[in-house]
């Protein structure tokens, strides 16, 4: 039967465990839970107590163009060990970074990219249309030569 832990000693652990001193699995060893357990914990959503506590939910895909400029401005400054302590503390790696600065850099309105799928979009739909098409036209044609030959063969049924 699973035991029972109070409230406060589960907010102590998963504080512990967020504070980044020590491994997860160091953690559970020290307090005498299963990992899983501690795992568990961490993801589950904070209802009460320190919001540092709360875990980042937001994925970075998630994350909206102002937010990653903002994202890029503060981490220029940050040396690579606090870089990595930033990182983490907003849920993101550093190749995020990477891909969000080549984002900006590639100096492409956002409206025109979207102007960029849908053209994109139109030419393949024409393409399916027209592919669509020569099969019809490639069908009507063999049908005709097969008419005239078989007309050539037994006769025109009009004739009689």
């Amino acid at each position: 039967m699973p035991t029972s832990y109070s409230k406060q000693f589960r907010e102590k652990v998963v504080k512990k465990a967020l504070t980044g001193h020590a491994t997860k699995s160091q953690v559970a060893d020290e307090m005498g839970i299963a990992f899983s357990t501690l795992k568990r914990w961490v993801g589950e959503p904070q209802t009460s107590g320190d919001q540092n506590m709360a875990k980042q939910e937001k994925r970075p895909q998630d994350w909206t163009r102002e937010e990653k400029l903002n994202a890029l401005l503060e981490s220029a400054k940050l040396s690579e060990e606090e870089l990595g302590a930033w990182c983490r503390k907003k849920g993101i790696h550093t190749y995020h970074l990477e891909k969000w600065r080549k984002e900006f850099t590639q100096e492409q309105p956002n409206g025109q990219s979207s102007a960029v799928k849908n053209l994109k979009k139109e030419v393949k739909d024409l393409k399916k249309e027209l592919n669509r098409k020569d099969k019809a036209l490639s069908e009507t044609s063999a049908l005709l030569v097969l008419k005239k030959k078989a007309d050539a063969i037994w006769g025109d049924p009009e004739e009689d």
